[in-house]
């Protein structure tokens, strides 16, 4: 191994790289990512101005070539990278978060970026539309009443409340786990009372002052999602130093706030934040890197079904179009260890990840 100097006061971070489906023949070389069903066999230790490769097995002299700050944080990153993650309690069902599993999205919106009233304003409808969903294999439904494309105009939370709750009680009446969408903690109160088991929060619960004494009260799980301007709707785009780390420091430094103020950390789930202020490059880098955020020691939710940045690769394909961009972005994420993948075209997804993970299966098996 060698590693250039490196400053002792720098900040560094930990991407699992050499990611691969079985450790045989590699007995103490590699390592399980996330107690999930991926292993890796390198870090790529990152600092500014620096990005090198070192294998697992130099990792000790990595640690003894640095500060002892550094290596205490290292050691950290390790640890979370290495450890399994808790399941989500959901009633009376429980999500295990050793496999990627799908959530289905489910707008109770007239306005959404990509099914906008598809699903009309009846909450017998929509709930159906649930129903099916769960019985094609979404583990979770993740209920929105309030578009966060661009430009989308802030519902009151009265009007959100009334779209989102009935559909909800339906669904938790059938023991269906459901996620709330929402950035107002009215609508988060008013969902998780009538069923909903998780808040999926797009502001990382900075929109709403009352949000983090909610969540925490609750003591219901919840998704903080990157976001560049989360008081004013996530799609400013900030100059990023490095998007990678900018967007992983930035959810450290949340995950440390939200557990200050009352939230167990094994509650908290994150989302980088696909397709919210970020460039078409910086996207498609946070989705080669992903892998990186296990560093926070939370499950990963993934967010790219039907995004903007599809169409931007696929001759501007329309967002109902998107389905081949979308498995795909949906099998990059199982693969870099994503523990939830949130998606629109559920049955879909749901047979890709299951061939996905027959061939991890013949490949451990061999």
């Amino acid at each position: 191994m060698t590693v250039p100097p490196i400053a002792p006061d720098a900040r560094l971070h930990l991407r699992p790289v050499q990611l691969i489906d079985t450790p045989v023949a590699l007995d103490g070389e590699a390592e399980r990512l996330a107690g999930g069903m991926q292993w890796f066999a390198a870090y790529e230790l990152l600092a500014p101005g620096l990005r090198a490769t070192v294998p697992l097995s130099d990792f000790p002299r990595l640690l003894e070539s640095v500060s002892s700050t550094q290596a205490d944080r290292l050691q950290t990153l390790h640890a979370r990278i290495t450890a399994h993650r808790a399941p989500i309690a959901c009633g009376e069902r429980v999500l295990r978060l050793d496999q990627p599993l799908v959530a289905g999205i489910l707008n109770c919106t007239p306005d959404s970026f990509s099914d906008g009233g598809r699903n009309g304003s009846d909450p017998e409808t929509i709930a159906a539309t649930g129903h099916r969903m769960a019985e094609a294999g979404a583990a979770l439904i993740d209920v929105g009443g309030e578009s966060t494309r661009p430009g989308a105009a802030t519902v009151w939370e009265g009007d959100e409340i009334a779209r989102v709750v009935p559909v909800i009680e339906r669904l938790a009446a059938s023991g269906t786990p459901v996620s709330i969408d929402t950035r107002k903690a009215a609508v988060m109160e008013a969902a998780l009372a009538a069923g909903a088991h998780i808040v999926n929060d797009v502001a990382a619960l900075l929109f709403d002052p009352r949000a983090l004494e909610v969540v925490a009260h609750a003591g219901s799980p919840v998704v903080l999602m990157h976001s560049p301007d989360p008081a004013t709707g996530g799609h400013a785009r900030p100059a990023y130093r490095n998007v990678l780390t900018d967007v992983f420091d930035w959810l450290d430094e949340r995950i440390e706030a939200v557990v200050a103020g009352g939230v167990n950390r094994a509650n908290i789930l994150v989302d980088p934040g696909i397709g919210f202020g970020k460039s078409l490059a910086e996207n498609l880098a946070l989705l080669n890197e992903l892998a990186i955020f296990h560093g926070l020691g939370c499950p990963i939710l993934l967010g790219a079904s039907r995004k903007r940045l599809i169409g931007a690769l696929a001759n501007e394909a329309p967002a109902d179009q998107r389905l081949g961009g979308s498995l795909t972005l949906a099998l990059k994420g199982a693969d870099m260890g994503a523990q939830l993948i949130r998606v629109h075209d559920v049955p879909e997804t749901v047979q890709a990840l299951r061939v996905w993970r027959g061939l991890r299966d013949t490949a451990l098996a061999g």
